[in-house]
């Protein structure tokens, strides 16, 4: 049997910590962090709507006094990345109400997703002291440490945020993100198998662990989860160029190249798409399997 050429092992891996990086930077579970006081809307699309934040501007301008009207719309403001005018929202919560634990906890996420990580740190500090109990609290700071190369202080945050909150997939894949970027690959695919039973319909925790398992070389469940991934979010480029390495190291390059060509058709700058292409025979302009 011949051995693959070491210039294709070493290419492979660093598309495989490319996306590690680009995951760990782009989860698209931390938008349910933003806390609100009140139960979810089922439309998220209706959420972020102008319709939606004029409602919620008319609570605020009936009750000019009430924190957690302000804290609502700062919430909405948020998710539509619409940030100063959330960390306005939040500020005056917080000017009405020093003791609001929810209203740092949201304003630190506007700041860590503005990279203002000393603001964010210090906000979910601050919530922590008012709530011991807050566990999107832990988990943001947690984060926040990972952001910053503390991988102690991020899982003691994760599993006190964990240990609070059993139920919180957030939590069990921002810790298995940890794990992953320790190289502690099974305890990655252990906290991302939980955090997949706790939510089912998020792709995030799919590629994660397909990224686990071709690190570990475990190519069939690599590719199993890929799949999913690719049908849960199919504009997902991450999830698509993880396939493809899959793939890739099952031999099976049709389904590779497909793979790669779906990810240079939703970005056809993305380097790794591109070379992990070539690198398989792919030929521009023709069509390639896919399932």
């Amino acid at each position: 049997m011949s051995r693959e050429p070491r210039h294709h092992r070493r290419a492979a891996l660093a598309a495989v910590l490319l996306l590690v990086v680009s995951l760990a930077a782009c989860s698209s579970l931390d938008s349910n962090l933003l806390s609100s006081g009140a139960p979810e809307s089922g439309d998220a699309a209706y959420a972020t709507s102008p319709a939606n934040i004029a409602s919620l501007t008319d609570v605020v301008t009936r009750n000019p006094k009430d924190p957690q009207a302000y804290n609502m719309r700062g919430t909405v403001f948020g998710r539509a990345h619409r940030y100063e005018e959330a960390l306005a929202d939040f500020n005056k919560a917080i000017s009405i109400d020093p003791a609001y634990a929810q209203a740092y906890a949201n304003r630190g996420l506007v700041y860590r997703e503005s990279g203002k990580l000393d603001l964010a740190f210090a906000d979910y500090d601050k919530a922590i002291g008012i709530d011991p109990n807050y566990s999107n609290a832990y988990l943001g700071r947690g984060m926040v440490d990972r952001a910053e190369n503390k991988p102690m202080p991020a899982l003691d945050d994760f599993n006190k945020a964990i240990a609070i909150r059993p139920d919180s997939a957030q939590a069990y894949y921002n810790r298995g993100l940890l794990y992953q970027a320790q190289n502690q690959h099974s305890y990655a695919i252990e906290d991302f198998t939980t955090a997949i039973g706790l939510s089912t319909n998020e792709a995030a925790p799919y590629i994660a662990r397909g990224l686990s398992y071709i690190a570990v070389k475990n190519y069939k469940d690599a590719a199993g989860d890929l799949d999913e991934a690719v049908n849960i979010e199919p504009q997902n480029v991450q999830a698509w160029v993880a396939r493809g390495l899959a793939y890739e190291r099952l031999g099976d390059k049709q389904k590779a190249a497909g793979s790669y060509a779906r990810a240079i058709n939703i970005d056809e700058n993305y380097q790794p798409a591109r070379q992990g292409f070539v690198r398989v025979g792919g030929q521009y302009g023709q069509a390639y399997q896919t399932f």
